[in-house]
Parts: structure tokens; sequence; C-alpha cells
């Protein structure tokens, strides 16, 4: 009886599906808890392994295909969640960014639009495609201008480097290359759609005050991918 009752035949398809990304998020809090607390790493370094690693779910949403209502509900309670931890200790270290700053809200509404939108259209890579920009090139743009950035420039009070923009233009490319690439081949349109969500991505960077970023970087990059797809797919 008890291993009928372990048994994955009384598992739902569903809960089969979530389990995984479940698993996957729960590895990288507990990754960075213990990198929070067991090192001397600055929080900066905390909020990017939790920003880059829980970015990374949204592939395993896509290869489960799991339903879009789960990625919604996920995106809300963990807005709520984040919203609450501005003003309690819910997560320490990971809204500690020694600047006024809604990012880590912002992250959980874009997920939540980019996969109620894409899921819906039967386009699910156009939201990968957002968020693991988002994910990747925004976050090693962080650390990497934090460490290299030797030349600054100011945009609307917030400062960045030369480093880090041409970073999350270089990963944005990458990214995008890579993701149609595998779902619409090795087309001119893949290479030039790319190239120009890039720049957008880049450009969109830049502006990231009280961490806008967050939302605007995703959601544009994916959304300037699908409509140039579509227009240009006529070509």
């Amino acid at each position: 009886m008890f291993n009928t009752f372990l048994s994955l035949e009384n598992l739902s398809p569903l809960s089969l599906q979530i389990a995984p990304a479940a698993a996957w998020v729960g590895l990288i809090i507990c990754i960075a808890w213990v990198v929070s607390r067991f090192t001397d790493s600055e929080p900066e370094i905390i909020r990017k392994i939790v920003h880059i690693g829980t970015g990374n779910v949204i592939l395993i949403a896509w290869w489960l295909d799991i339903p879009s209502f789960v990625g919604i509900t996920a995106a809300i309670f963990a807005g709520i969640i984040t919203l609450l931890s501005y003003q309690f200790p819910i997560l320490p270290g990971i809204n500690s960014v020694g600047r006024q700053s809604l990012g880590t809200f912002f992250y959980a509404v874009s997920i939540g639009v980019l996969v109620g939108v894409f899921w819906y259209l039967h386009q699910p890579q156009y939201a990968v495609l957002g968020i693991m920009t988002m994910a990747w090139g925004d976050g090693l743009a962080a650390l990497i201008g934090k460490r290299f950035g030797k030349h600054k420039y100011v945009v609307f009070g917030s400062q960045k480097s030369w480093e880090g923009s041409l970073t999350v233009t270089l990963i944005s490319y990458f990214i995008c290359v890579t993701l149609l690439l595998v779902t619409q081949g090795n087309i001119w349109q893949t290479w030039m759609v790319s190239l120009i969500v890039a720049v957008i991505a880049t450009i969109l960077e830049a502006f990231s005050f009280l961490g806008i970023d967050n939302l605007t970087v995703p959601i544009g990059s994916a959304t300037c991918a699908y409509l140039l797809n579509q227009l240009l797919s006529h070509y």
C-alpha cells in the first residue's frame, strides 16, 4: 500500500509538470541562502543568483508545457511576496540594492504578463526569449558592470557602464539567436531580428530607475521579436 501511495500513477499530470519547476526554484533559493549564510558575498551577488537562477524556470515551463494559469498564479504570488518584503524582512538580501527599487516586483509582473500573452498566442518561445534576456542579460550586466565597468554614463540619475551595456547586447543577441534558430531555423530573419532585439534590450536596460528595466526589458524584447517576425515573415 505504501508503494502504491508513492506511485507516480497516483500523481496528476499537472503535478508532474509543476514538480520540476518548483524543485528548481527551491534549489536556487537554497543556493542563495547558503551563499548568504556561509560567505561574505555582497547582497548584489545574492540578488543576481536569484535573478538569473529563477529566470531559467521558464525553460522548464516551456519544455513541460506547463499551463499558463500556473505561471500566472505563481507570478501573482511572487509579486505579493515581494511587495510585502519591502515592508517586512521576508526576503532579506534580495531586495537590498542600496537604492529605491521595485525591480523584484517588476520581475514577477513581467513573467506573469509574458506567460499570459504568449502562451495564449501559442508562441511560448517569445515569453522565454523575454524572460531569459532579462535574467541573463540584465543580470550579468550588473555584475560585469560593477566589477569591470570603468567607463560610466548616467541616464535619469542611474549610473551605468559601457561594459555592462555591451554585456546586455551580447547576451541578448546570443539568447535571441539561439531561441529563434531552434524555433524558426537558420533564416535571415533570425539574425536580423536578434540584432534589433539586442539593441533595443540594451537601450531599455539603460533606463533602470526604480528597477523598471525588469519590466521593460523582457516585455519590450519579447514584443519586439514577435512583431518583427510577423512583419518580416512576408519577405
